[in-house]
């Protein structure tokens, strides 16, 4: 398996005959070949077939749409009366919505047309449409236009697309980073099939890499990537498998370059260490395993930075989190947890601030999720602190796992049934909001806990206030 970006040949078919070799196609060639080694790694290591693209196995499936379009190439380059023949690609950048453009159009009978919706106009898509009709009709090639950032054209450029997609003069692959529901015209939309594409994991991202050093379209085996290095670059990466190639390729270049400063080539690969992915990239790599010791360690101390209220320290271990690449569902859950624990009643706006935090973070994502994580931790470091609830929690269960709290007040059980009356259920019970200020005197909790205090307030913040309540409503339900 190839992976995820690049190509050694320089460009793709457009649909040309065949012909004998010849000086000046060896010409060709060899130019072609020199450029592919001055392409960025990512550029080289593109994959020429969707079965050597990283991720996305969920859109690549037997008889995919995506195979179905990509399939027309290898038929001649017609497209499908009854397959796809437009799609509108949704993902985070890096995930390969540009490579799996330049693989539906790889293959005889089709030329690869990009065109960026930052620099294009609706003359340049005008004029892309006349010459794909043309090329249809006259040489039998079909057109693939790739429009990166779809979501940046305006409601007249999108709409000039239309022509070309409804009669399929082209074959239109749209890339965009925002959700089209809301960036794309809905004639457009209905028109074309929507893939939403996934970040790549961890485990794509350091088989892309590996590959890469080894692959001769790569790296060559020039090489070889420690174990801590590779776990830095795929922290780097972030689900991106264009930064980690190009932070594999500035590590390697650092890595190669301090080896010839220091004597003779080499016989084997160079070892690519940490200490180069850290002076390539400028980034220094954070000792974090998210599966030992240091992931418990961080997270310890950043709950109890926030219980201690050092607002500073836990912004820094928040900090180490993210940078490590921890997922921000386990950071936001020790957030909601921390929020009803450590603070409690005295500041009942620190849970609802966790929980919208949780929300928003699921909604955005990262990176800029970090910025709501970062609200909701200052929220809670800064807020004033209690543990009566846990406390009063805690007691509680404490005593109905030692036998307390034997069976319910006759007056308080159901009497809804018939013959519930008849055994004295709801016999005397006093509705709370028929007695002055809807607080009604009568004993709640079973015989052998009448009296029992579980909750009890401190005087921090709003349980200042709190406090005084729950005495006089005590006062009035025991009749104290």
């Amino acid at each position: 398996m190839e992976d995820l970006f690049g190509s050694s040949d320089g460009g793709y078919a457009d649909g040309g005959e065949e012909g004998a070799p010849s000086a000046a196609s060896d010409a060709r060639a060899a130019k072609a070949a020199r450029d592919a080694q001055r392409s960025p790694l990512a550029v080289r290591m593109r994959p020429r077939t969707l079965d050597e693209v990283v991720g996305q196995q969920h859109l690549l499936g037997e008889a995919s749409p995506l195979r179905q379009l990509a399939a027309g190439a290898a038929g001649g380059g017609a497209v499908s009366v009854t397959g796809p023949s437009s799609v509108i690609l949704w993902g985070p950048p890096g995930t390969g919505k540009t490579t799996l453009a330049h693989v539906i159009a790889r293959g005889p009978g089709r030329k690869f047309v990009e065109l960026s919706a930052i620099t294009a106009g609706v003359k340049d898509v005008r004029r892309v449409m006349d010459e794909a009709l043309t090329a249809r009709d006259l040489h039998r090639t079909t057109t693939v236009l790739f429009l990166d950032e779809i979501h940046r054209f305006t409601k007249a450029q999108q709409d000039a697309l239309l022509p070309g997609v409804e009669n399929r003069w082209v074959v239109l692959v749209a890339a965009t980073t925002e959700n089209p529901s809301f960036s794309v015209v809905s004639p457009l939309l209905s028109r074309s099939l929507l893939l939403t594409l996934r970040p790549l994991t961890d485990q794509d991202i350091r088989g892309l890499v590996e590959r890469a050093a080894a692959d001769p379209r790569g790296l060559g085996g020039a090489v070889a990537l420690a174990d801590d290095a590779a776990e830095h670059l795929v922290r780097l990466a972030g689900g991106d498998a264009r930064r980690a190639l190009t932070a594999l390729e500035a590590a390697a270049a650092v890595a190669l370059g301090q080896a010839r400063d220091e004597g003779p080539d080499p016989a084997g690969p160079v070892t690519v260490e940490v200490a180069h992915t850290e002076k390539a990239v400028d980034a220094h790599a954070v000792r974090y395993d998210r599966a030992g010791d240091m992931h418990y360690d961080v997270v310890s101390a950043f709950i109890k930075s926030i219980r201690g209220s050092d607002v500073d320290a836990a912004l820094h271990y928040l900090a180490r989190m993210v940078e490590a690449g921890e997922d921000p569902r386990f950071i936001v859950r020790r957030i909601v947890i921390s929020a009803a624990e450590d603070i409690g009643m005295a500041d009942p706006t620190a849970l609802q601030t966790a929980v919208a935090a949780a929300q928003a973070v699921q909604l955005i994502g990262m990176p800029e999720g970090r910025i709501v994580l970062a609200e909701a931790v200052v929220h809670l470091a800064t807020a004033p602190k209690s543990n009566a609830a846990y406390q009063g929690i805690n007691a509680a269960i404490a005593d109905v796992r030692a036998g307390l709290g034997t069976g319910i007040p006759p007056h308080l059980r159901d009497a809804h049934y018939a013959g519930a009356e008849r055994i004295g259920h709801g016999k005397g019970y006093r509705y709370a909001h028929d007695a002055p200020h809807s607080v009604a005197r009568q004993q709640y909790p079973p015989d052998d806990l009448v009296g029992k205090d579980y909750y009890v307030p401190t005087g921090n913040g709003a349980e200042r206030e709190l406090q005084a309540r729950v005495e006089r409503l005590r006062g009035i339900v025991r009749g104290s």
